[in-house]
């Protein structure tokens, strides 16, 4: 396992472990005059969550996915869902 990989487990751990916020249950503190302050730390922990998960999806991303669309076989049957072109709506494509 490479050393990025390992530090994006190990951050996901820490956003699991903050995520349980029990030292602001009591707090009743407003931030900017009107949000409650477990409001916002909620606010910048999905702001965290999002960077990580970006973190994650660009340094440990499974290659046997990237792999897959290199196949030669995946190239000559194309993918296994419909496709669509512009005169087509998402249902046509679907057939509904």
């Amino acid at each position: 396992m490479n050393n990025k990989r390992t530090w994006i487990y190990l951050l996901v751990i820490l956003l699991a472990i903050f995520h349980q916020d029990f030292w602001l249950w009591n707090d009743v503190r407003l931030v900017f005059g009107f949000m409650p302050v477990g409001l916002a730390y909620h606010a910048l922990y999905s702001v965290a969550a999002a960077l990580i998960w970006a973190l994650a999806v660009r340094y440990a991303w499974p290659s046997l996915i990237d792999e897959e669309k290199a196949d030669p076989h995946w190239e000559a049957n194309g993918p296994s869902r419909p496709t669509m072109t512009r005169t087509t709506s998402y249902w046509d494509a679907l057939g509904c």
